[in-house]
């Protein structure tokens, strides 16, 4: 039997069935799958201290997005009880489904108002209803869960250098800018164009991922044996990225690095700035405008971003500031009642795929 403090408290299989809601068989299952270690008393009697309920709560959150238990056990086997991770995952989950929801209660209540009035259904109404109260997307495919997976911790391994070289080059992202591998002293780079390079770490040979952030980069190799996309993952979402020309992502990016030097502003910049603060303040964002990571974030800040903005008050002016390093369009942007600093950048195909906000010092 482990050694723990004296002072902690240890339950029976059956007051930690009947205290948590679950059945003595779920938890002699959990057992058999390997996915808990209750210690065991002088008479063989199971206990369950405070490890093994972080641990049950690990597993709880898994299933409710879909896992079957063996992929559960593949995925917690020999990492510890990280109940940081498993009330990120829970509390991202609850986010979505609350989120999902709302936005659900807002159609119906629009389409409620509509009836009301006398006006009847379009087909654009219906189809909006149906896609909005949609609630049976499996939900081990949620964000929640892939950002459970994509926070995981990870192994580095060695593979021969001589690999990378299959790797180098420019991708395009779908639903975002250009990005580009290169290789330095047989170690491997990622960059978003305008942005530094981070080293990448092999966890397969074709798997890689940053220390640095929660980020991976998968090579899909075809059959040829040659590496024509890597898949992006990060935020809970996977973006796929084909080979690019790289004399157009490299002028893409001196002409980036063109607009940091000499500050210069995108095209209709402040035009699409009002734009995007004007739905914010009615509470109204355009997440269809978004790249589909930003839209999650978006609609997890939703509240907050309009609670601060009815403070503020309305808009009076936008003072271009200048491009930061990351290639975001900055502006001072001055309200009634506060001072903001506001930032955003854009897809190639013109989608907000940055945007953050914040009190002026």
């Amino acid at each position: 039997m482990d050694r723990r403090t004296q002072d902690e408290i240890s339950l029976t299989a059956l007051e930690c069935s009947q205290r948590i809601g679950l059945s003595v068989r779920a938890l002699r299952l959990y057992e058999q799958h390997g996915l808990i270690s209750p210690l065991r008393t002088a008479k063989r009697w199971r206990l369950y201290g405070s490890r093994e309920i972080a641990r049950l709560n690990e597993i709880l959150a898994l299933k409710a997005l879909g896992l079957s238990l063996s992929s559960i056990a593949k995925i917690l086997c020999g990492h510890p009880v990280d109940l940081t991770r498993s009330l990120a995952l829970q509390h991202s989950a609850l986010e979505e489904a609350r989120s999902r929801a709302e936005q659900g209660l807002r159609v119906i209540e629009k389409l409620q108002q509509k009836l009301a009035s006398g006006a009847s259904a379009s087909i654009d109404d219906l189809m909006k209803l149906a896609k909005d109260t949609n609630m049976t997307e499996p939900l081990k495919d949620t964000v929640a869960w892939r950002r459970y997976e994509q926070m995981r911790p990870r192994e580095e391994i060695s593979i021969d250098p001589a690999i990378y070289g299959a790797y180098v080059g420019a991708y395009e992202l779908e639903e975002g800018p250009f990005c580009i591998v290169s290789c330095r002293d047989s170690q491997l780079f990622y960059r978003i164009v305008g942005q530094s390079d981070i080293e990448i770490f092999p966890e397969t040979e074709t798997q890689f991922f940053m220390k640095a952030l929660p980020v991976q980069i998968t090579f899909v190799r075809a059959t040829d044996g040659t590496v024509q996309s890597l898949v992006h993952h990060q935020h809970g979402f996977e973006d796929n990225a084909v080979r690019a020309n790289s004399e157009r992502v490299h002028a893409e990016e001196k002409a980036v690095q063109q607009r940091i030097s000499q500050k210069i502003a995108m095209p209709n910049s402040e035009c699409i700035l009002q734009r995007v603060i004007a739905e914010h303040a009615r509470g109204e964002p355009d997440f269809d405008g978004m790249s589909p990571p930003l839209a999650v974030l978006a609609k997890e800040q939703q509240e907050i971003i309009r609670h601060d903005m009815d403070k503020a008050g309305a808009l009076k002016r936008l003072v271009f500031k200048g491009v930061s390093q990351d290639g975001l369009d900055i502006y001072d942007a001055y309200f009634e009642n506060a001072d903001m600093e506001w930032g955003f950048a854009l897809t190639p195909n013109g989608k907000i795929s940055h945007l953050y906000l914040r009190p002026t010092p």
